[in-house]
This record gives structure tokens, sequence and C-alpha cells, in this order.
């Protein structure tokens, strides 16, 4: 049964969130999160469903890295902290 997780992509090298950054993110897949940006970082929030956090995460990942983005680090919603360990290695 899929659940929604929630947690943000932090992009690395990315200070500002654009519409040209934001657009490029919607287009590869990451039409479930809300761009920002804030303190110099841009990010993404999502609202992904998966199977897993794992699942769910690694699919977001893939959609940043595919939008041309590098991902400085992930952030898990306190809710979903118990997969933790598991997500490290998606992100590497």
């Amino acid at each position: 049964m899929k659940k929604t997780y929630r947690f943000t992509i932090v992009l690395r090298s990315i200070d500002v969130m654009t519409e040209d950054v934001a657009e490029a993110l919607y287009e590869a897949g990451c039409d479930d999160s809300s761009p920002g940006s804030h303190g110099g970082q841009a990010y993404a929030a999502f609202d992904r469903e998966a199977d897993s956090l794992e699942s769910a995460v690694a699919s977001a990942v893939a959609n940043v890295r595919a939008a041309g983005y590098g991902i400085d680090h992930v952030q898990i919603d306190d809710a979903d902290l118990a997969g933790l360990s598991a997500v490290s290695n998606v992100t590497h």
C-alpha cells in the first residue's frame, strides 16, 4: 500500500529558486513538490506517494538529477525518520 512521504531536497550550488529552475524540476517529474528558497539555499519540498521512504526519496533524487541539478542533502520529515538509514545510500 502506498503512503505519502514528506521530505525536502536541498539543491547544490543554487541559492535562489528561480522560475526556470522550478519549471525544469516540474518538467523532470517533480510535480509533487513545492520549490522555494530560504537562507541562501534552493529546495524542493516533496509530498511523494510510494511504497517506502527509500523508494520515494530515490525517485525524487532521480527526478532532480534528470532536471540537471545536484543535491546538497535530503531532509526527512520527523514522522518518516524510521526509514532514514535506508535513504542515506540513495543520495550518494
